[in-house]
């Protein structure tokens, strides 16, 4: 009888921990499975930027001129912190900035309207020899520049964009001011999304550099030359 007894109480054990072990192994297969739900779910909820560049028709070959004689460098131009921090920026109300977090620039705008400002001034031949700045004193003029808006207008009705850029230009050697322009350029945007207010952004990128370069007076090309300034 007491064999009997001991029989039962070994098979009872047996199978509580057995109902424990399958408890247990049931309790990891479940909390496995939903530690991979979770990283799936993560997963297909990531969202990686887009990016954009600014892009502006090529300036034609520059003509030939033989009045030309002054040397002018091209500092890059200044920009507000906001607008060198990588994302489109727009404006919901005049006095609020708003950043795109997934809408980015792949260029600084301040550098490609460096560079776009140096390809047009090189294109129109009013300047012998346009160039990046460098701090040598082997030019005749110093042109400085800031972008000061490059962002989407979501108020006073419609989606609108707004370019401004101001610049001027400095005899090396005297350090007097010879020209100064500041332009603000406002474009309406077709349709309500990101690609559309880039579109628009470049358009009047372009008219606002042309506008800003236009009004430059003639006599700075023909100033002193390099040679008669030193």
């Amino acid at each position: 009888m007491m064999r009997s007894n001991e029989s039962t109480d070994v098979l009872a054990r047996f199978r509580a921990r057995l109902r424990r072990m399958l408890m247990k192994r049931t309790l990891t297969t479940i909390v496995f499975c939903l530690v991979t739900l979770v990283i799936l779910a993560g997963c297909g909820g990531v969202r990686y930027p887009k990016y954009y560049t600014l892009h502006l028709p090529a300036p034609p070959d520059p003509p030939a001129s033989e009045n030309a004689h002054a040397t002018v460098g091209i500092r890059q131009f200044m920009a507000p912190t906001y607008l060198r921090q990588g994302a489109i920026v727009y404006k919901p109300s005049p006095e609020q900035i708003g950043f795109y977090a997934y809408h980015r620039w792949a260029i600084n705008p301040s550098e490609f309207v460096t560079n776009s400002v140096i390809e047009r001034l090189r294109a129109r031949g009013d300047f012998a020899r346009v160039k990046p700045y460098d701090g040598r004193p082997d030019i005749d003029y110093v042109l400085s520049g800031r972008l000061e808006k490059l962002e989407e207008i979501d108020y006073e009705g419609g989606v609108k964009v707004e370019v401004a850029i101001s610049a001027q230009m400095t005899n090396l050697a005297t350090g007097a001011t010879v020209w100064t322009n500041a332009i603000s350029e406002v474009g309406d945007v077709n349709k309500r999304d990101v690609p559309a207010v880039v579109s628009e952004m470049n358009r009047t990128m372009e008219r606002a550099i042309k506008e800003l370069l236009k009004p430059m007076p003639a006599d700075v090309a023909t100033g002193p030359t390099t040679a008669k300034r030193n």
